[in-house]
C-alpha cells in the first residue's frame, strides 16, 4: 500500500485508540477474517485526511475508505450508524443511510457527538471499536477491494485490513447503493 510500513495492529497498540486496540483484543477466533491480517502503519497526523494523505503515501484513492458517523432522531431517541464508503465515493446519508437508521431525515453526526460516542479521533474514526449497538453499513465497493486503508481511531496511523472483513465485523452490513461515486 504505497508507501506505508504496515506492522500487526495487535502488536502496536501506541497506533490505535483504546476502543479500537479492545476489539482487535476481542477478535472472535473463529472469525472469517483473522485479526493479524489487520495492519497499521504510522502517519504523519497532519495528513490524515484522505486527500493529503493518499497524495503523501501513495495509495489510490480507490483504495482508501472513510468511516462516517451519520445520526437521526425517531421518537426523540438519537440513533447512529457508522458509514464505510470508498473515498471515491459519498454516503448517500438522506436516501440509503437514512432508511437503514429509520429515521425522517439523517446528517453527518456533529465533530463533537462523533468523538464522545466513539472514543476515537475525529477524522481517524473507524468501524473496528465502534458501539455495540451501533449498525454500520459497508458500501459494497469496499468489500470488493482485497485490502483497504482506513483511520486507525486515531490520526497518526492507518489501519490496512482486507476489504470482505470490514462486511463481517459485527454488526456490519454490506450495502449495495450506499455510495454515490465523486463527481
Amino acid at each position: 500500500m504505497g508507501t506505508l510500513r504496515t506492522e500487526p495492529a495487535r502488536t502496536r497498540p501506541d497506533l490505535l485508540a483504546p476502543p479500537v486496540a479492545a476489539a482487535l483484543d476481542r477478535w472472535p477466533a473463529d472469525a472469517p477474517v483473522d485479526a493479524e491480517t489487520v495492519l497499521v502503519a504510522p502517519i504523519d497526523a497532519t495528513l490524515a485526511d484522505t486527500a493529503a494523505f493518499c497524495a503523501a503515501y501513495g495509495v489510490g484513492l480507490d483504495v482508501s475508505a472513510n468511516c462516517v458517523v451519520v445520526a437521526g432522531k425517531r421518537e426523540g431517541e438519537v440513533r447512529y450508524a457508522a458509514c464505510v464508503v470508498l473515498a471515491t465515493t459519498r454516503v448517500d446519508v438522506n436516501g440509503v443511510a437514512r432508511r437503514a437508521l429509520d429515521v425522517r431525515k439523517a446528517s453527518f453526526a456533529t465533530m463533537a457527538d462523533a468523538v464522545a460516542s466513539t472514543g476515537m479521533e475525529y477524522g481517524g474514526i473507524t468501524p473496528i471499536g465502534l458501539p455495540g449497538e451501533w449498525p454500520i453499513l459497508v458500501d459494497s465497493r469496499v468489500v470488493a477491494v482485497p485490502h483497504v486503508v482506513i483511520g486507525s481511531g486515531v490520526r497518526h496511523s492507518k489501519i490496512v485490513v482486507p476489504g470482505p472483513a470490514l462486511g463481517v465485523l459485527p454488526n456490519a452490513r454490506v450495502v449495495e447503493g450506499l455510495a454515490k461515486p465523486v463527481q
